[in-house]
C-alpha cells in the first residue's frame, strides 16, 4: 500500500502561472521527496496600471511517503 501526503504551497512569479507552479514544486522539493502531482486550487494575478505585474498560485502538492 502506498501512502500519499498533501501539503499546500503558495508561490508567485512575475512571468506567469506556469512559472509560479514550477516555483511551488521547486520550493517544496527542497524538503519533500517523491512529489507525484500538483493540484492548483487557486490562481490570481495582481494588476497595476492595467497590466498584470505578478501571478500567484495556491498549489496542493502530493507526494509518496515511505
Amino acid at each position: 500500500m502506498k501512502m500519499v501526503k498533501v501539503i499546500e504551497v503558495i508561490a508567485t512569479s512575475d512571468k506567469g502561472f506556469t512559472e509560479a507552479t514550477q516555483n511551488a514544486v521547486a520550493e517544496a522539493s527542497k524538503t519533500v521527496k517523491n512529489i507525484k502531482s500538483v493540484y492548483l486550487e487557486n490562481m490570481n494575478a495582481n494588476v497595476e496600471n492595467n497590466k498584470i505585474v505578478s501571478y500567484a498560485v495556491n498549489a496542493k502538492i502530493s507526494f509518496e511517503i515511505e
